[in-house]
């Protein structure tokens, strides 16, 4: 039941989402920036331009593995962004310094997303392990506290949508008003940042199917069945 109703919708939904990410981001990596700056050089210019003088930027290893660590005030860019001079690489670098400027403005929904994190991981380990055993040894109880714990996830989710629809926001507005791209390559960079953006909705429609699924098995939510 789990896996028809949870596990293969949610596949399903990832999996598509993440081929949109992929395929927009190749696409926009083969569009050279006018400009002909790489992900690095704009990441540093929209830091400047916004008066940011705390914040690093570095390259990190993997595909898409960009972000922006708020503790340590590092932009972590990976090779094909960093050193990328595409509208791809120019779009990404751009979204990521957004995250730093919602750091420096003390956007509120980054604030209190960065406070849910500790427990969203508690609960998308300990949560999901206890309603999975729960479930094996039907016992709904553990089923339920597994529920309650894995709530936090569904939390953080929806709560990150906002933040990164924001840092998209500031980003497409902060290469445009400072003469980064053009309007017409800004077409470009928000296609590849609404498919990443999918990838977010993605997340957040699985947890939300998953959290569903455990209240009504552990008889929170309907019957127990």
């Amino acid at each position: 039941m789990y896996m028809l109703y949870v596990a293969l919708p949610g596949l399903l939904i990832g999996l598509y989402a993440q081929m949109k990410v992929k395929s927009a981001f190749a696409r926009g990596s083969r569009i050279p920036a006018r400009r002909g700056w790489t992900g690095a050089q704009i990441a540093q210019a929209i830091l400047d331009a916004n008066g940011i003088r705390n914040v690093s930027i570095e390259p990190i290893r993997g595909h898409l593995s960009d972000h922006y660590d708020p503790r340590a005030k590092v932009l972590r860019l990976s090779p094909d962004v960093y050193s990328g001079r595409s509208l791809a690489a120019a779009g990404v670098a751009a979204h990521e310094v957004g995250h730093a400027i919602q750091d420096a403005r003390g956007y509120a929904p980054l604030g209190l997303r960065n406070a849910v994190v500790p427990v969203a991981n508690i609960g998308s380990s300990f949560g999901m392990m206890l309603a999975m055993i729960g479930l094996a040894m039907g016992l709904t109880n553990m089923v339920g506290i597994g529920a309650l714990l894995f709530a936090a996830v569904v939390v953080f989710q929806i709560i990150n949508l906002p933040v990164e629809f924001n840092a998209s926001r500031r980003a497409r507005d902060t290469l445009v008003m400072n003469g980064l791209v053009t309007e017409q390559e800004d077409r470009e960079v928000a296609r590849v940042l609404n498919a990443a953006a999918m990838t977010y909705v993605a997340a957040t429609i699985t947890s939300i199917l998953t959290l569903l699924y455990f209240l009504m098995r552990s008889g929170l939510l309907g019957r127990s069945r």
